[in-house]
Parts: C-alpha cells; structure tokens; sequence
C-alpha cells in the first residue's frame, strides 16, 4: 500500500464536534436486501444501537466480531440503507486504502460509550 497525502487540515474545533465512542458489538446479523451489509447491534452503555456496515465480505465470517469493543462514529444523520436505518458508522481501518479493512479497537477493555478524543 502506498499512503496518500494527508488531507487538508481541519479545527480542532471541527474535530471536536465528532462523537467517536466504544461500543461492543453484541450481533452481527445480514441485511436481507444487501450483498454487503450487516446488521450490527451495538451496546453503548446507557443505549444500544443498529449500525449498518459492509462487512460482509471483509471476513470468512462477520460474526467473528461479535462480543469486541470497536470505535464507532455516533453523531452522523441516520441513514436508511437497503430497508433498514442505520444509527452511526463504524470506525474501521484500511477500506479507503482498498486493503482488507480491520476494526479500530482500544488496547483493553474500556466502559463502553467511551469516547475518543
């Protein structure tokens, strides 16, 4: 892989209003009406959430994640893909760079809704 340039600069102010936090993936199930996605139940402490991800050929299988503590992005509008809403986006590495993406997950157990930062 050969990394490319460093986007534009951002505030910290901007940064800030980002709501990153951890959460542990409690269910990975498929979307009926997607190729791609499946259906993560999310356990963020005080409230649990469906995020949506394209994951379904990122691994042998998807439900290997389950039970790991992930970043997720909470503050995004919903978004409803293939019939079903999604509530945040996961955080993960390496599918912008086209290489076999990975979860971003902190270094040992935290609470979860956490927040990175």
């Amino acid at each position: 892989m050969k990394p490319v340039p460093v986007k534009e600069t951002v505030s910290f102010e901007d940064f800030e209003k980002l709501d990153i936090r951890v959460g542990t993936i409690v269910s990975v199930l498929p979307v009926e009406k997607s190729n791609k996605l499946m259906k993560l139940k999310v356990d963020f402490g005080d409230h649990v959430r469906t995020i949506l991800a394209g994951i379904k050929y990122e691994r042998e299988d998807p439900k290997e994640i389950e039970g790991k503590q992930a970043l997720f992005v909470l503050n995004l509008p919903e978004k409803k893909m293939a019939g079903e809403l999604s509530q945040g986006m996961l955080f993960d590495i390496g599918y912008a760079d086209k290489i076999k993406p990975c979860l971003a997950m902190p270094e040992m157990a935290v609470p979860n809704g956490s927040r990175a930062g």
